[in-house]
């Protein structure tokens, strides 16, 4: 996914643990992992600040070997996920705010393409997630912007 537009191709980020399996240093039950993402979902975290807070604070690397669900799944049975996938979210938001910017200063031509490119992968997810239905299937990226104005 991060190469899609551009032509650098830098390699150092945080990779996921390799193993799969739960770490034998863990000491809570996956009941007692969930509910964990369940408090810090109802303090406003995203499921990014979820992850990262799980693995910061309490060595928690992956939830999904130990409670055998995604985050995702977690916060659907406690009906606590919200109606747009965060990484969408960031994306229209991001669209959005160049919008702003390109209608304040009309001479800067260089990021009408950066918006199409943004909006290239605003339209790419929303395909996916309207395939699994994780949106509805009218949803769509000019209303959502329409809100956000």
């Amino acid at each position: 996914m991060g190469r899609m537009h551009t032509h650098r191709h830098g390699k150092s980020h945080s990779i996921r643990p390799a193993t799969l399996r739960a770490p034998s240093w863990i000491t809570q039950s996956p009941k007692e992992i969930e509910e964990l993402v369940v408090k810090y979902s109802k303090d406003g975290l995203t499921p990014s600040q979820i992850g990262i807070k799980l693995r910061d604070q309490h060595s928690i690397p992956l939830i999904k070997p130990i409670t055998k669900k995604s985050m995702g799944d977690i916060l659907k049975e406690n009906d606590l996920r919200p109606e747009m996938p965060e990484d969408l979210e960031n994306m229209v938001k991001k669209a959005v705010g160049l919008q702003k910017h390109l209608k304040e200063n009309k001479g800067d031509n260089r990021n009408v393409r950066s918006l199409e490119l943004i909006e290239a992968k605003v339209h790419r997810l929303s395909v996916y997630y309207k395939r699994i239905e994780r949106i509805p299937k009218t949803w769509k990226y000019k209303s959502v912007v329409a809100q956000l104005e």
